[in-house]
């Protein structure tokens, strides 16, 4: 599949239907697809499962879709600063799977490459490793779905878990840059989990923020190639978002 530009974000996402999987970029707020994301919102699609290191916070990126019910299950390695994502999983209105960062990372990077499960350490002799962390709880409080133990295995004296890749049926993602081509360049730390959702995608779809012809984008400064590439729309300059602000009065702490 060629890589499409398309006109607008609505366009853009107009095939995910209700139970689709959602691979999604961005790490807090930071390089997150908010326009893909609020235009899903306004789409309606319902009992979507999504894997992303989190689930933005309550009034922005991810969150819209949580507060609005449409996320069934997160795989995720990261779910605070979001009261709305506690409150559903624990009121049993949510299945969540938390993973290790770096196991998320490598998870969605194996399925982008083929690759269908690999050994790691993180987690051993832990509920990663050996089940029984809450997936999923009843409206009483009781634990509906627990994590099944995994396969492990000794290299060298030392044991390992066994980790299934990740594909899903979209990635979701945001760059700075994007050629008509597909090629994409991340901006700094707004790189992230951008190119590994991308690569996970059965269809990738990229908001980019300047969009350039073919030739612009040296090959050496090509962050993610186009194969991953599916669908572009043009968004412009992204929406600056802060996470958390911190203040401190004049002077400094203490004085």
């Amino acid at each position: 599949m060629t890589t499409r530009v398309v006109d607008t974000v609505d366009a853009a996402i107009a095939d995910i239907g209700s139970g689709a999987t959602l691979a999604v970029g961005g790490f807090g707020l930071c390089g997150i697809p908010d326009r893909l994301i609020a235009a899903l919102a306004d789409a309606g699609p319902d009992n979507l499962e999504v894997f992303s290191n989190n689930c933005g916070v309550d009034d922005h990126g991810l969150g819209i879709l949580l507060s609005l019910g449409r996320i069934r299950r997160v795989t995720a390695s990261y779910v605070g600063e979001n009261k709305e994502f506690a409150r559903q999983y624990l009121a049993g209105e949510l299945e969540v799977e938390l993973t290790p960062q770096g196991t998320l990372a490598e998870r969605l990077r194996a399925g982008g490459t083929g690759v269908p499960a690999f050994y790691t350490p993180a987690g051993v002799g832990t509920p990663v490793a050996d089940g029984g962390m809450p997936w999923r709880y009843s409206a009483d409080g009781s634990v509906a779905v627990m994590s099944p133990p995994k396969e492990t295995r000794t290299f060298g004296h030392r044991r390992y878990v066994l980790e299934e890749a990740i594909t899903a049926d979209f990635a979701l993602v945001h760059a700075r840059i994007g050629d008509t081509a597909g090629n994409l360049v991340f901006d700094k730390t707004a790189m992230n989990f951008n190119p590994l959702a991308a690569m996970a995608g059965r269809i990738t779809i990229a908001q980019v923020e300047e969009l350039v012809e073919p030739g612009a984008i040296a090959p050496s400064d090509v962050h993610l190639p186009g194969v991953f590439v599916q669908r572009l729309v043009h968004t412009g300059p992204q929406d600056k978002r802060i996470e958390k602000m911190t203040t401190s009065t004049p002077g400094g702490a203490g004085r």
